[in-house]
């Protein structure tokens, strides 16, 4: 059965942050493949800040195309109205032959907001999630990944979730399960990247090559 991770974003822009994080999974978890599906509209950011869809699939396309297992999704690009996570995995699941394994990968700090999101209630009979930890830098002394997790998903979601030993799974008699990848994510910020553009400043040492000469020959984020 084939195995495929499901990695939206803004990707505004994408950074190898993002790529690390999109490897990291999929190696940890013997996905296949991870898709990386940019959102147009994201119902949580403000538009004015965000480079145009059409330049961020591209800078995207540019960045996964000598890897393998990472692939790129138009469909809410594509799909008018804002992006919701529920409809892209609708999609998915719909489009998705005999034999695959959907999972949808988001980061704790998304995660922990997913009680906002339009119908998040079916998210959770409809796929297993993968949830992202923080990097070093951004964790508070004391904290542990799983107990944020399991508290969250007792206290928003649904008592029903117990933890596996290790405390890195959850799971649910009618839901799908919840996994942490505790792996170290690189702390970089498409924020502090678009400031530094806006400075002149180089990027080249956080975002691929690629879309650092695509970024300069469309002059965004100036």
């Amino acid at each position: 059965m084939k195995r495929i991770g499901l990695f939206g974003g803004t990707f505004n822009p994408i950074h190898n942050g993002h790529l690390w994080a999109a490897t990291s999974v999929q190696k940890g978890f013997g996905l296949d493949s991870v898709v990386l599906i940019p959102a147009a509209i994201p119902p949580h950011k403000r538009s004015k800040d965000i480079a145009p869809a059409a330049d961020r699939l591209e800078m995207i396309r540019l960045s996964v195309a000598d890897n393998e297992h990472l692939a790129l999704s138009d469909v809410e690009l594509v799909r008018s109205g804002p992006s919701y996570s529920i409809d892209t995995v609708r999609h998915f699941r719909e489009r998705s032959a005999v034999g695959k394994q959907l999972f949808f990968i988001v980061g704790i700090d998304a995660f922990l907001e997913i009680d906002t999101w339009k119908y998040f209630e079916d998210l959770f009979t409809l796929i297993p999630i993968i949830v992202l930890d923080r990097p070093a830098s951004a964790r508070v002394p004391g904290d542990s990944f799983s107990k944020i997790v399991h508290d969250f998903l007792l206290t928003r979601i649904s008592v029903d979730y117990s933890s596996s030993a290790d405390g890195l799974s959850f799971s649910h008699p009618d839901q799908q399960a919840v996994y942490l990848f505790p792996g170290e994510m690189m702390d970089i910020s498409s924020t502090l990247i678009r400031q530094r553009i806006s400075r002149g400043e180089a990027i080249s040492d956080v975002v691929p090559r690629s879309a650092v000469d695509f970024i300069r020959r469309k002059g965004l984020y100036r």
